[in-house]
């Protein structure tokens, strides 16, 4: 079930209504509630991920029994060596579940050329579940964490199904530590009337984001990269910024309707995206972007390898390691460790002179608008990231190959061509940008202070409404599914 679907704009109001006025107001004084409660957030998760096929569900079933029986054999264990073992086989199971589905057809079809075979009953050609590697990623950080001491095994097996099945970030995250989530499902939880206010305009900001920036992006991007050798390299140029802000628009805006969604239920989920297009330099950007991956390996991968706390090789080791593994994660497919590798390479330099923590506050933190120093950073960083996503875009090296040079000839300076409507999909754009750099400073856009009177805030907001009803693009769907 897609947030930017019909079926989801029924299913979530009945759904609020049943979790509020059912589970918690008619069965308030039973000593059930909460399990019942949380019983009610499985089986709805399990309704909206069925609802793709509902064979996805025997998967995720089974990881999220694995994983807490896991984490009650970790806990009982009597000695560090055997709570380490009962761990990694926790992580065996699931990644090699993981890379069974998404992986072994890459490896397969590897094998095959690099040897000349035949691929012929070689390949599984099975589907792929939506947002497996997100949901094993949980998994995964809730074993780790026992082993580290950081939160203790649960032993409600309701609660912990909760945890791993929560609908709104199921599929495309943000990807939660069960320091964070699990705690939330094992309290009892009450209506905020001003929590649920600022959540609901925090999914209506998503929305925008969705229907009207990204999937209006979709169509000029998807017409110039399936006819690319034959546009002129300003119009590859303008296709790649614009898928620049697709994904930011759809990933970022998911992001948001999740978040939003979960503050309905009174939960609180971790911030995915800070204005990361606003970002001095590459460092910032990946601080900024897609926080909860992104933090995850660095508390899962990168410090266990020594982080930064060691030589100068291992330091580069490291940075590689991780931006190899992301690019991996994201898909299988050589140009995802291309990009990659790409941003390992972007990174080193800051990494190296010491410089990759320098800006860890909000641009123009205390003036309204930049200086001309950081309006040069920011233009730089964001160009690095554009280029990046022509890798992550091609079907290809070779694509990606093609399309660079097609777009790095006299042509670059030439006007591109625009399809109808992207004109208007720039100034959305811009729309949209102005927004969020007058707002940079709030968890969402939308998120109106004490000063601003709730009569204004109501009509920004049926402003937004209007704009989405008028010029949101085709119905797509969210890009981080397929990963």
């Amino acid at each position: 079930m897609r947030f930017n679907s019909i079926q989801f704009a029924i299913f979530l109001p009945i759904v609020f209504l049943l979790y509020w006025f059912v589970f918690d107001r008619f069965i308030s004084k039973s000593k059930w509630q909460l399990r019942l409660q949380n019983a009610f957030i499985v089986v709805v998760s399990y309704i909206f991920y069925g609802w793709w096929d509902w064979r996805f569900l025997l998967l995720i079933a089974f990881t999220s029994f694995c994983s807490w029986g896991s984490g009650l054999l970790i806990g009982k264990a009597k000695t560090k060596k055997k709570a380490k073992t009962w761990m990694w086989l926790n992580i065996v199971l699931n990644l090699g579940i993981l890379a069974l589905f998404k992986y072994y057809d890459f490896f397969a079809t590897e094998f095959a050329e690099l040897f000349n075979l035949s691929t012929d009953g070689l390949l599984l050609r099975i589907i792929l579940p939506v947002g497996i590697s997100f949901y094993t990623f949980q998994a995964l950080s809730y074993s780790i964490d026992i082993n580290n001491g950081k939160i203790e095994p649960t032993k409600d097996i309701v609660a912990f199904f909760a945890f791993i099945s929560f609908f709104p970030q199921l599929v495309a995250g943000p990807i939660e530590r069960a320091t964070n989530l699990l705690p939330q499902f094992l309290k009892k939880r009450k209506f905020d009337y001003d929590t649920a206010i600022d959540g609901t305009r925090q999914i209506l900001w998503g929305l925008f984001k969705k229907i009207v920036v990204a999937d209006n992006c979709a169509t000029f991007v998807d017409q110039v990269f399936s006819t690319y050798p034959e546009q002129s390299g300003s119009t590859l140029f303008l296709a790649a910024v614009l898928f620049s802000f697709q994904i930011y628009g759809d990933f970022s805006g998911y992001s948001d309707i999740a978040i939003g969604t979960a503050k309905l239920f009174g939960i609180k989920l971790m911030r995915n995206f800070n204005v990361p297009y606003f970002s001095r330099d590459i460092a910032e950007f990946w601080r900024r972007w897609h926080i909860s991956l992104t933090t995850w390996f660095r508390d899962y991968v990168y410090f266990p390898m020594g982080g930064s706390r060691v030589s100068k090789a291992k330091i580069v080791r490291n940075t590689f390691v991780i931006f190899l593994v992301s690019g991996f994660w994201h898909g299988a497919n050589w140009t995802y460790i291309a990009w990659g590798a790409y941003h390992a390479i972007l990174f080193l330099p800051l990494i190296l002179l010491g410089k990759n923590r320098k800006y860890r506050n909000i641009v123009a933190e205390d003036r309204f608008l930049p200086t001309i120093k950081e309006c040069f950073q920011m233009m730089l960083t964001f160009l690095l990231v554009v280029l990046g996503r022509v890798l992550s875009r091609s079907r290809s090296i070779g694509q990606a190959w093609e399309y660079f040079c097609g777009m790095c000839n006299e042509s670059l300076f030439t006007k591109p061509f625009l399809y109808a409507g992207t004109k208007r999909t720039m100034l959305l754009i811009a729309v949209m940008l102005i927004i969020e750099w007058i707002t940079r400073r709030k968890e969402h856009a939308l998120q109106y202070g004490p000063k601003i009177p709730s009569w204004l805030a109501w009509i920004f907001s049926a402003a937004i409404v209007l704009i989405i009803l008028e010029y949101g693009g085709n119905s797509q769907s969210f890009i981080y599914f397929q990963f």
